[in-house]
């Protein structure tokens, strides 16, 4: 789950810039707005109609209202932002930092032991991924692109604090259906309040449609639900070190669509960034034999 998860956030990255470009008139928020939309419009009548709706337990509506705020609300905001100014690659990269800092964040606030081989996989995995962007990387990208990424960084820390706070409570598909209806309740007043009058002059056509279909539908919906479950199953720690693996799907997906050039160097950067997320997930899988 946590492979296909990364490999749809990896697509959404690519996804994301054809559709700025060919919707000059797209902005951050209208984009968002969509895919959010589209993800409730499955998620809610499909979860009723197998009776697998969970209501929010009493006390429990300040998390996911916080929750909301963090991710999708202010992270889409900063990624999505990101992408608009910053190639696909290099936001991959800066993205596949934020497993760096998890096990620092869980350790003070929660007091989780930091285990050697997380640090190592994280550190290891970074590595990796930025090995493969040795041959084309370069800081000539826009400053206010890489600093809405590093606002995303900072946004994932205060999400993993408070995913763990409901993630065990409900089910990993309860917790992303609420992510995306309240975030679309801090969505629609902001699109409608700046973008409205841009929406009659998007094209609506059949590519458009099917990219923010594939992005609603893959990466605001399935996407998280997945990642929502490894949280579960694996802790904060672990799952976030396959964040990285976006990355290498994002790099690979490019070459595959002629956007980025191959070479072996990329090669050695998949092979030590999949290495970190064993190395992670060694002292897990040990304690649970």
């Amino acid at each position: 789950m946590l492979i296909m998860a990364v490999s749809f956030w990896g697509v959404s990255f690519i996804l994301s810039r054809e559709l700025f470009a060919i919707e000059p008139n797209l902005s951050v928020t209208t984009l968002v707005t969509f895919r959010l939309l589209l993800a409730s419009l499955n998620m809610v009548p499909a979860l009723l109609l197998l009776r697998r709706w969970e209501p929010i337990k009493k006390g429990d509506l300040k998390w996911f209202l916080l929750l909301s705020l963090t991710e999708p609300f202010l992270y889409s905001l900063c990624e999505t932002g990101g992408v608009q100014y910053v190639s696909a690659s290099l936001t991959s990269v800066i993205i596949a930092m934020v497993p760096v800092f998890v096990p620092f964040t869980m350790a003070l606030a929660y007091h989780e032991r930091i285990k050697t081989s997380v640090v190592c996989g994280a550190v290891l995995s970074v590595i990796g991924v930025a090995t493969m962007m040795l041959g084309d990387f370069s800081l000539d990208a826009s400053w206010a692109g890489i600093a809405l990424l590093g606002g995303a960084i900072v946004v994932s820390q205060f999400y993993v604090l408070l995913i763990v706070k409901v993630v065990h409570r409900y089910r990993a598909v309860t917790v992303t259906t609420y992510q995306n209806l309240f975030g679309l309740l801090y969505f629609i007043p902001l699109t409608l309040l700046t973008d409205f009058h841009q929406l009659p002059l998007l094209s609506y056509s059949p590519k458009m449609i099917v990219l923010i279909l594939a992005l609603g539908l893959l990466c605001s919906t399935l996407a998280y639900v997945f990642y929502n479950y490894g949280i579960r199953y694996l802790g904060a720690s672990v799952t976030s070190t396959f964040i990285n693996g976006s990355a290498v799907v994002t790099l690979v997906a490019a070459v595959v669509s002629g956007q980025e050039p191959f070479s072996w160097v990329k090669v050695l950067g998949v092979a030590v960034a999949i290495a970190g997320v064993f190395v992670a997930q060694h002292d897990f899988e040990k304690s649970h034999d």
